[in-house]
């Protein structure tokens, strides 16, 4: 056995351990722990698969971004895991039906055997010089120059869907600090300052109490 096949296997062995600990887990923080320790095995997969950009994505995008907003989430949430388990055993039939179809499924694609081709070469393509490309900067070059719209309409269309997303969030909540960009708008220079007349503090002093300066003649 070699050693790329004793790697596969180790981080297979582990892959599927984190991801039954998952769904057995009582505590919710440390599901997701063991959620980002199967992203990071399935990760060393695609590396073992000289797929290096699908690698780092998986890291990136999962494990840097997506797992560690949920780890907060379910950090700050007060979540009554009690209640949740309630309903557990009344919604139990309908998830074994399930759970053992997709069992079923898998079991005759992995019964049934692959059809076992070559490894794919790590250089996608050759350039004119004759100096060999990675699939990382194979696929860089073809996003930015033959699918660079197409790129930048998927850039727009998830900016406009974060926007939203922050806009629903903060909507008609009492520490929201949103601002009306209509009235924004229609703001006018003298709406920006109020002149308030106040009351004196303390009493006026009568005219003849003002004792007037002395000037000496020196003449």
């Amino acid at each position: 056995m070699s050693v790329t096949t004793g790697l596969f296997y180790l981080f297979s062995a582990i892959l599927l351990a984190a991801a039954f600990r998952v769904i057995t887990t009582r505590n919710p923080v440390h599901a997701v722990l063991y959620l980002v320790l199967t992203f990071f095995q399935a990760s060393m997969i695609w590396m073992l698969l000289k797929a290096e950009f699908l690698s780092l994505t998986l890291v990136l995008v999962y494990v840097g971004a997506v797992m560690v907003l949920f780890l907060f989430v379910v950090m700050m949430l007060d979540v009554n895991t009690e209640e949740m388990r309630k309903g557990f055993w009344k919604h139990f039939p309908l998830a074994a039906v399930l759970g053992l179809l997709i069992i079923a499924e898998m079991s005759a694609v992995l019964l049934g055997g692959f059809q076992v081709a070559d490894a794919p070469s790590t250089a996608a393509a050759v350039s004119n010089a004759g100096a060999e490309l990675s699939n990382s900067k194979l696929l860089g070059k073809l996003l930015y120059t033959q699918y660079i719209y197409p790129l930048e309409v998927a850039t727009a269309i998830l900016l406009v869907g974060m926007i939203a997303a922050i806009a629903l969030t903060l909507r008609q909540r009492k520490d929201s600090k949103a601002i009306d960009p209509a009235a924004q708008v229609r703001v006018r220079a003298k709406d920006r300052m109020i002149v308030v007349k106040m009351a004196a503090t303390q009493p006026a002093l009568p005219v003849d109490a003002v004792e007037a300066p002395s000037v000496e003649n020196k003449a």
